[in-house]
């Protein structure tokens, strides 16, 4: 994919409110819930992309804290212009970095679960450990999921689909859900938040896929 580079986008970042900067996060590693303030249950989206999906869910569970994820700052930028004319949200914060460094920002048994929506596929093979439901990314998340936490990932797109579970199964990791075709779901479907990717691509009919893996227990 690629991205139109947006002037001043790093610098917008660096000023804003709403970002855990990197002189910060490294220091907060096992130690997020002094960030919230609370002890509450930590998710976080790798990719979220224009932040719709998170907030969104930030604003449905104030009961849970929760972190974005971005690696673009020209694509952050849009989830801070929502940020910045939503409700308050005290629940949430964003971050940009690279997920390659995620145990590098957050220690053993933190996170209570992953959402991955629609992330890039990386169609050639010599790409595929960039793939975050690859079983290099796997790996990283396993050292930072609580026991029973969850990794719940969306896509429309098939091969990526197929991939993700064959490494979640070479893995080790228990599927939970999987679903070739989430919209055709009731029950699934009960308080499903769609991203801007999701939205546009079941209105244009496309089979939107849902997994949800637990890693091995030790």
């Amino acid at each position: 994919m690629r991205l139109r580079n947006i002037p001043g986008s790093r610098e917008t970042i660096a000023a804003s409110e709403y970002v855990v900067h990197e002189d910060v996060m490294r220091d907060k590693k096992g130690h997020w819930n002094e960030v919230f303030g609370n002890d509450q249950p930590l998710w976080l989206e790798i990719g979220m992309g224009k932040g719709r999906f998170i907030m969104e869910q930030a604003q449905t569970h104030p009961d849970t804290n929760f972190v974005g994820i971005e690696k673009y700052s020209s694509v952050l930028l849009r989830a801070l212009e929502k940020r910045a004319v939503s409700e308050e949200l005290n629940n949430l914060w964003f971050l940009r970095m690279d997920a390659v460094d995620i145990t590098e920002v957050f220690g053993p048994q933190e996170v209570d679960g992953i959402y991955l929506n629609f992330s890039d596929p990386w169609p050639k093979d010599r790409h595929a450990s960039r793939r975050l439901p690859s079983r290099e990314f796997l790996r990283r998340y396993q050292q930072i999921l609580k026991k029973g936490a969850h990794i719940e990932f969306k896509t429309d797109n098939r091969d990526l689909f197929t991939f993700a579970i064959e490494c979640a199964q070479e893995e080790g990791w228990t599927i939970d859900v999987l679903t070739w075709n989430l919209h055709a779901d009731e029950k699934l479907m009960e308080g499903n938040i769609m991203t801007e990717y999701e939205e546009r691509f079941s209105s244009a009919g496309n089979p939107i896929f849902k997994l949800v893996i637990t890693p091995p227990q030790a």
